[in-house]
């Protein structure tokens, strides 16, 4: 069924205590405003309409990408106004509209998708729950036969409707032409002097129009977000939901509670992942890949059977299959490991290609490099890959040995089998096979005194 969905996105969030619109807090890495948009677009609508106020601009520009159309609500004057902002951008074609906000970012697609099915162009569908303590929520009266009557505010509840467990989430979807002419004759004549859309359930009882609320069994897909507080609730409800999604995979958390994924994790048969783990980004894990406890990759991709072990940090780089990397190693974008490498503690590596076998096992930096098959790259070396102005590349052939301590001076070009003595400075291409060194000859000086701190 073709669909309007419009997303209230007006409000200040004065409680967020933020100068960011409050719909542009991030959870999970992601807007709250684009979760409901990629909500939206999940739940297939050929027309969304987000309403903005604060920070207009900012929202806007935020999720432009979208495809949205915007319009404002200046001033804000409660939900009911929201809504007859957005009527002229609906389009008629489109039998129902879904009302979603902006700072309820969990709501899944298929409650969104059942919801609407619930009002199939002809009846008022609404989206309630039963909150542990229902505290001031507007409470949901049926009839004997189970069909909603009103919403009563808990401000104007009897004792016996206050009693009542159901409360209103504020998601609704209408049949397009009623909720138009609804709205249309919303009135402000309350203490807040404010257009309430709930007073559209009053309308639909009274013309005669099916009203029926479905019941959401998970709080936190219509749980709004007001305070930094919150927003940390929810962020956890996320990364459970994540977790438990990963566990039916097949994928081993040590422990579902310590793992943050701000993005997109695909993983593949047998991973397993320790504890306080942050994924960003796109990050793809093959079959039986290990990450260690307290790692952060972002955008990258991990070949089967690679280890990534504690402490690890990991951003746009690409790790082939049976590789170890780590612990406290960092692979920067453009790094690109092959089968079997090894990357060990405090080494980095940038913009750089290792092939098979290829090690850096300690204490190492190659930046701007051509690694080539079965290297052994010493502790303490590094590759000289900027002069200032200009960055150069070192290439390195298969089978070389680089010594310890070694500063490689790009552009330069070690040849295959070459070895390269320790300590050594390189400024010129090295041959292949040969033994290069480059430092000072040892020197003794005889009778040398070692100088004697004097006294005060």
């Amino acid at each position: 069924m073709s669909l309007n969905v419009v997303i209230m996105a007006a409000g200040k969030g004065t409680r967020m205590k933020s100068a960011l619109p409050k719909v542009l807090h991030r959870l999970a890495g992601t807007s709250l405003l684009q979760h409901v948009l990629n909500a939206a677009a999940g739940v297939g609508a050929q027309r969304t309409v987000v309403v903005t106020g604060h920070g207009a601009e900012a929202v806007e520009a935020a999720v432009a990408a979208s495809g949205a159309v915007f319009v404002r609500q200046m001033p804000q004057l409660g939900t009911g106004h929201a809504v007859q902002q957005a009527v002229p951008a609906l389009d008629d074609a489109n039998p129902v509209t879904l009302i979603l906000y902006g700072d309820v970012p969990l709501i899944r697609a298929e409650t969104a998708a059942a919801l609407v099915q619930a009002c199939g162009g002809t009846r008022l569908a609404l989206l309630s729950f039963t909150p542990a303590d229902p505290a001031r929520y507007g409470r949901i009266v049926r009839s004997a036969a189970g069909g909603v009557l009103a919403i009563v505010e808990y401000k104007d509840a009897t004792p016996e409707q206050r009693a009542i467990g159901e409360v209103y989430s504020g998601i609704m979807a209408a049949p397009t032409a009623m909720l138009k002419r609804w709205v249309a004759e919303l009135q402000n004549d309350n203490a807040q002097q404010e257009y309430y859309l709930t007073d559209v359930v009053a309308m639909a009882v009274a013309q005669g129009v099916p009203v029926s609320a479905q019941v959401v069994a998970d709080e936190a897909e219509v749980a709004g977000i007001n305070d930094a507080m919150q927003l940390a609730e929810l962020e956890r409800a996320l990364q459970h939901r994540q977790a438990l999604a990963l566990m039916a995979q097949g994928v081993r958390l040590a422990d579902p509670a310590r793992l943050d994924v701000r993005g997109q994790l695909v993983c593949g048969m047998d991973v397993q992942i320790d504890i306080n783990c942050l994924f960003e980004g796109q990050v793809q894990l093959g079959d039986g890949v290990q990450i260690g406890a307290n790692c952060v990759i972002r955008d990258a991709r991990i070949a089967a059977g690679a280890v990534i072990h504690p402490y690890t940090h990991i951003e746009g780089a690409v790790v082939g299959e049976g590789a170890l990397v780590g612990p406290y190693a960092r692979l920067r974008p453009g790094a690109e490991l092959g089968p079997e490498v090894h990357i060990g503690n405090f080494v980095e590596v940038k913009n750089s290609t290792l092939a098979r076998g290829a090690k850096a096992n300690h204490l190492a930096y190659l930046g701007d490099a051509t690694v080539g098959e079965r290297v052994n790259y010493g502790a303490g070396s590094i590759t000289a890959n900027y002069d200032g102005a200009n960055k150069h590349r070192t290439t390195i052939g298969n089978d070389v040995h680089v010594g310890s301590n070694c500063v490689l001076v790009a552009p330069v070009t070690l040849g295959d089998g070459a070895t390269i003595g320790g300590g050594s400075t390189i400024a010129k291409d090295a041959p292949a096979g040969q033994l290069s060194v480059a430092r000072a000859k040892q020197t003794t000086l005889p009778g040398w005194t070692r100088p004697v701190k004097q006294p005060r």
